[in-house]
């Protein structure tokens, strides 16, 4: 396990590595998820074994610290990755980023474009205030302290047993801030920072979530949008098979 301080308290962000060869693939979780669950099976895979791949999890979530005067913005949380990716000597690195990761992804490559040759996004929010049947507007819908001492249990509950096995394991107030904070968007929003990066970009949308909004236009501005089939939003567990390939190049 690695670590670097990402604020002037030394509050740590962490991460579990795989050695091989460089490039490095950097793997970001979703808003109340964990990276090794969600992609350590994927990086494991024949069509992707023997590059140094390194999942990192989010301030507040996993294994990383959980400070209480962090705001966990879009712009913290891609400063924070940032911290991690110069202590871990990493420059242009591909990520692939699932959920809040991918927005998370989309404002590291805007703020410090030479860490990022490429992106693979796995449903990423790329628009602020989502629809209120998002998980990040369920939670942002709550007061942060009325989150923090009577809905997180609830919550909890309610997101069924999977997402529940790793979100419990997130500091509620993080979780309620790193909610608010994507629900907020960043300035450029996500989907303009997508639509106007020049590096490869490639975007899964699992079948079962319907078309992509604006899919025409990011295609138009380069990027390459798959539909994944028999997905749902969890495209890596849904159907490893086409995301490992898409990681790979082979979409």
């Amino acid at each position: 396990m690695q670590q670097a301080a990402f604020d002037s308290k030394g509050s740590a962000i962490r991460w579990t590595e795989v050695p091989g060869d460089e490039l490095a693939r950097v793997y970001l979780h979703g808003l109340g998820s964990v990276s090794s669950v969600y992609h350590a099976h994927i990086a494991a895979r024949p069509e992707l074994a023997g590059r140094r791949s390194l999942f990192v999890d989010l301030p507040g979530h996993g294994i990383s610290d959980r400070p209480t005067d962090f705001g966990y913005s879009l712009e913290e949380n891609a400063d924070a990755v940032a911290a991690a990716l110069d202590r871990a000597g990493v420059v242009g690195a591909e990520l692939i980023a699932h959920s809040m990761g991918g927005a998370v992804a989309l404002v590291l490559a805007h703020r410090r474009p030479e860490l990022v040759s490429r992106l693979v996004l796995a449903e990423a929010n790329l628009d602020a205030f989502p629809p209120p049947t998002a998980g990040s507007s369920g939670i942002a819908a709550y007061e942060e302290d009325a989150f923090v001492d009577e809905h997180h249990a609830r919550v909890l509950e309610a997101v069924g047993p999977l997402w529940a096995a790793t979100m419990r394991l997130a500091d509620p107030r993080a979780l309620h801030r790193s909610a608010v904070g994507l629900r907020r968007g960043s300035e450029p929003v996500m989907r303009s920072i997508l639509e106007n990066l020049s590096i490869d970009r490639v975007y899964l949308q699992g079948e079962r979530s319907g078309e992509l909004p604006g899919r025409p236009a990011l295609e138009a501005a380069g990027v390459r949008v798959v539909t994944v089939p028999c997905a749902g939003h969890n495209i890596m567990f849904d159907n490893p098979g086409v995301f490992a390939a898409a990681v790979a190049g082979r979409d």
